[in-house]
Formats: structure tokens, sequence, C-alpha cells
């Protein structure tokens, strides 16, 4: 691949990428989830979700954008006065965005797994990315697990993992993923984006969320991650079934009495039966439990 010859790409022709890709010796790969978004109305809706009310892009601050591919939307962040802070898996595509980009000042790249480098990387006040459907659900996760929580992101997923993010407790597509996304954000679907509007056409249909920090996002209990995962983990047992494995758990195999007594105390100050199943309750409610379940937990530790 020759890194002087200038990149003329369009962007919104399918049969013009498949010509550049061929040109450079380059292939989509599956396991990376690759596919381009040509549609340019849509790209620009999603550039145009992102800006802040009432703030300038060129004042808003870094954009981290997940997975640039070959830069259609890298592109427009520049020109819309963005910083980015680009994070490409493949290799090659990492050698044309270097080509397309490395002059622009705003612009900073990031190469290999993003599952992996994010955490090395600065805080910024917003993302934006067409996550791979392989990684989408798990990304969002660790974001929000490890406190790394954007002002405003707006991302495209496939439309089952869009669902469970944007899904109300006691409805089908409820899970861990949705209680997540409630605590730290709120979350709105922007847009079904179908098959044509990507290169090469997915199977699926994807959408375009946009999710707004939560006042307080980072203030969750100790104990709620595990706890929201063991509640979840399964879903068929009730509350206080799993609620006592999760202590059991904590506490150690032989604490069998005192597990059940903390579950009772627990479910007693939340005001549950016991009988519910996690995806009827709340996303609050699974922060109540959390806070009540340290509480509890430092007073037995006191006892013993």
């Amino acid at each position: 691949m020759s890194e002087h010859n200038p990149i003329e790409l369009n962007y919104n022709s399918a049969s013009s990428l498949r010509a550049f890709l061929e040109s450079e010796g380059l292939g989509m790969r599956k396991k990376y989830g690759q596919n381009f978004l040509i549609n340019p109305n849509t790209r620009q809706a999603l550039v145009n979700a992102l800006e802040a009310e009432g703030v300038q892009p060129a004042a808003a601050g870094e954009v981290w954008e997940i997975g640039p591919g070959l830069g259609a939307m890298t592109a427009l962040l520049l020109e819309s006065g963005y910083s980015v802070r680009a994070f490409e898996i493949d290799p090659g595509f990492s050698q044309v965005l270097k080509r397309l980009f490395s002059a622009e000042k705003g612009f900073t790249l990031v190469e290999g797994d993003v599952m992996k480098t994010w955490a090395f990387q600065k805080p910024a006040h917003y993302l934006l990315g067409n996550l791979p459907y392989n990684i989408a659900a798990a990304l969002l996760a660790d974001f929000i697990e490890k406190g790394r929580i954007f002002n405003r992101m707006v991302i495209t997923v496939q439309r089952e993992v869009a669902l469970r993010m944007c899904a109300r407790a006691n409805s089908p597509d409820y899970s861990s993923l949705s209680v997540l996304c409630a605590t730290a954000y709120t979350v709105k679907p922007l847009m079904l984006i179908r098959g044509g509007s990507f290169y090469p056409k997915p199977n699926v249909y994807s959408m375009g969320v946009l999710l707004e920090k939560r006042p307080g996002a980072e203030a969750c209990p100790a104990l709620f991650f595990p706890l929201l995962r063991s509640l979840f983990g399964s879903r068929r047992k009730t509350v206080k079934n799993n609620l006592t494995g999760f202590i059991n758990s904590l506490l150690g195999k032989e604490s069998g009495a005192a597990a059940e007594g903390i579950c009772a105390m627990v479910l007693a100050g939340s005001g549950l039966s016991g009988k519910e199943r996690a995806e009827v309750l709340e996303p609050e409610v699974f922060l109540q439990l959390a806070d009540l379940l340290l509480e509890n937990l430092q007073t037995e530790c006191k006892h013993l």
C-alpha cells in the first residue's frame, strides 16, 4: 500500500468502496463486524444528534469514535469542528486513516481492540460509533461498570441490542443491560436503519440510539454491578433465591443461616416479598437492594 498516493473515497457508494478495498489489497473481516454506513443522510443525522444544545462543537470537547473504518463519520466530525480520538482494530484500515487524517490537528488514532485499549485513554465528553454487533453490549457494560460515563453517546447497534437498551421493566427485552443503561443515561431510540444503508448489507436491522448522562451516574453502590448480574443470571428464579445465592457467594458456603437472615432484612427494607423476578423490578430498586445489602453485610461482619 502506498503511503503517498492521495486517497479519494466515495463513502456513499458500495461499488466505489469495494473497488478501493480491492486496489489497496484490503478486505472485510467478519470477526470485526465491519459494515460501512453508506447512507449520507443517516451519517449526518447521527452527527447532528451528538451536538449538545447551545454548545458549539469545537467547544464541546473530544469525541471518541469507535470503529471508524475508512473514516466516513470521522470526516464529518472533523468538518463539524470536533476533535476525534478514533479506535480502530483493523491494521489495514488504520493505515488508511493515517493517510487520510494524520495531518488533522484534532485527530488521534488508537490502534487495536477497543475492549483492551479504551481504559488507557483520557476521558472524553462524547462518544459516537457504529458499534460492531459482537461487542456492543459488552463494551457499553464495560464503560458503565468502570465509571467511564460520557455526557452524550450516539451509537448504532443491532436492533435487538437497542431494544434491550431502551426496554422498561416487565417487558420482554428487559435485561441487566437495560438497567445498566437506565442508571447511567436517559436512553432514546433515534432511527431504524435498514440493511441497505450499509456495505456489506447485513441480514439484520440496526438502530441509532442517543444516550444522555444522568446526574450522579457514577455514584452506584459498591455491590450494584455484581448483584445486578446475579439477579438476572437465573431469570426463572425468584429475587429471594438469587439474592440468597449471591449473599452465600460473598460470605462463603457455610453461611446458610446468616445469608438467609440478611436476605430477609434486605427484602423487608425494600418492600419486596422476594417472590418477584428481576425482570419486573425498576432500575432504582436494584440500586436500593445494593445499598441495603451493603448495610446489612457490614452489620453482620461486626457481629462475627
